[in-house]
């Protein structure tokens, strides 16, 4: 992909903090992003030639329970079990379904009142990248300490730590 915007909604929050850090990430480095009123999208979808994401009636927007996080994972086919485990909390602090996600509650709150710590949505969402990549490293700890649980549990914590450093940089 080349030079291409993405238009949602402005006044962000949760998922459009966190679909542009996931498209910038995974999808598309070089990506501009514009931030407008609900009723605009279509109009500057259409004149920019952007893609429209976490907007009503959208491709990659919310859908069959999936917040957009989900659904342009699902679209663009990325396939990492530990973006799977960070759109757990990200769908848990989009949606009304809490119990997915415990982090979700305080990933909510973050970007709450992150939303007042910003000049607009574009500081918004640079400030929130610091938020999703230590999201991203704290799901791949995550996914690392169950997969070398059994391992983990003949070290001792210094070992402990220095063998999931050196896991976490693979």
């Amino acid at each position: 992909m080349k030079d291409v915007k993405w238009v949602t909604r402005e006044y962000v929050h949760v998922d459009r903090t966190a679909c542009p850090w996931l498209i910038k990430k995974f999808i598309d480095p070089k990506a501009e992003f514009i931030f407008v009123p609900t009723e605009k999208i279509e109009e500057v979808e259409k004149t920019q030639k952007a893609i429209p994401f976490d907007a009503p009636e959208v491709k990659l927007g919310h859908r069959d329970g999936k917040c957009s996080f989900e659904t342009i994972i699902e679209e663009y086919r990325i396939e990492d079990p530990v973006l799977t485990e960070l759109a757990k909390i990200v769908h848990s602090a989009d949606t009304s379904d809490r119990g997915l996600a415990p982090e979700g509650i305080g990933l909510d709150a973050i970007m709450t009142g992150a939303r007042f710590n910003a000049k607009d949505d574009f500081e918004a969402v640079e400030k929130a990248t610091y938020v999703y990549d230590a999201l991203y490293s704290y799901c791949k700890f995550k996914l690392l300490r169950e997969k070398c649980k059994n391992k983990l549990a003949k070290m001792d914590r210094k070992q402990q730590s220095e063998f999931l450093r050196r896991k976490m940089q693979e």
